[in-house]
């Protein structure tokens, strides 16, 4: 009796963290498209551009073969889900300055300010999947069984985002130079990380190295719904495992410096 009353306050807990979640992440989508004429076309067309540039670049100037056939679709794989991952970051960077009052007045777990951001970009990302779809139907890529992965990779990038973005979100306050340090570390991850090309195009003495980059393992997961061989169950492994690290790190520096951020903001 007593375990059960203990776990109803918990759920209670539980039920309104995630309704004001649902509600900050609708609030940021709602913001973000309503002041834009374009709306929800600005969340898929920076990828497009970037995937016609590289297109234009690899495939035409260079005439190189990189990734695989057909490439337009094996860069947008890589690009979309990029794009989340990036924007997520870039944003934790001021998840807290920008929002100080609301952080600052406010009794629900801080962790709501960066796991909004989270949310938010991931549902772009999921809404900008049509676009996906819709070029591999156009450049007659073939769906293959491995696309029942999407939901973990979709799993395995939340949880890396989350990560860096505790991280990131509650440094950046203490350290305001931070935030320009993590646009440059972005860029250099952005080439670092297989999405204009795959591992399998690295010297074989780097792919290890290039498992331990989460991002390698998450965008296998993905491209392997269209190319199988992009599959790599040792990139996939150490990418849980990178990620679910990144996550821990990331609670811990959050919780320590928690009540020193509420200070400085």
């Amino acid at each position: 009796m007593s375990t059960a009353l203990a776990e109803r306050p918990r759920r209670t807990a539980f039920a309104r963290y995630r309704q004001t979640l649902w509600l900050l992440t609708a609030r940021d989508l709602r913001v973000r498209y309503s002041t834009s004429a374009l709306g929800y076309l600005w969340s898929i067309l920076d990828p497009l551009v970037m995937a016609g540039i590289y297109y234009f670049v690899f495939s035409v100037v260079f005439d190189r073969s990189v990734g695989e056939d057909p490439y337009i679709v094996f860069l947008l794989s890589g690009l979309l889900a990029w794009m989340w991952f990036n924007g997520a970051v870039s944003d934790s960077t001021r998840a807290f300055i920008r929002e100080s009052k609301l952080v600052r007045s406010t009794k629900i777990p801080r962790t709501i300010w960066v796991n909004r951001l989270v949310a938010s970009k991931g549902i772009e990302f999921l809404l900008s999947l049509p676009v996906l779809a819709l070029f591999a139907v156009v450049a007659g890529a073939e769906l293959h069984w491995q696309v029942v992965f999407f939901p973990l990779a979709i799993v395995m990038q939340a949880i890396l985002v989350t990560g860096v973005g505790l991280i990131v979100a509650p440094l950046v306050v203490f350290f305001r130079d931070l935030e320009r340090a993590t646009k440059l570390a972005l860029r250099f991850l952005f080439y670092a990380s297989p999405i204009i090309y795959g591992t399998q195009n690295l010297p074989e003495s780097l792919h290890l190295l290039a498992a331990f980059n989460p991002l390698s393992g998450i965008f296998g997961l993905y491209r392997s719904a269209f190319f199988p061989d992009q599959f790599d169950l040792l990139e996939v492994m150490i990418g849980a495992g990178m990620s679910l690290l990144v996550l821990v790190v990331g609670l811990l520096v959050f919780r320590s410096s928690e009540r020193a951020v509420l200070k400085e903001i």
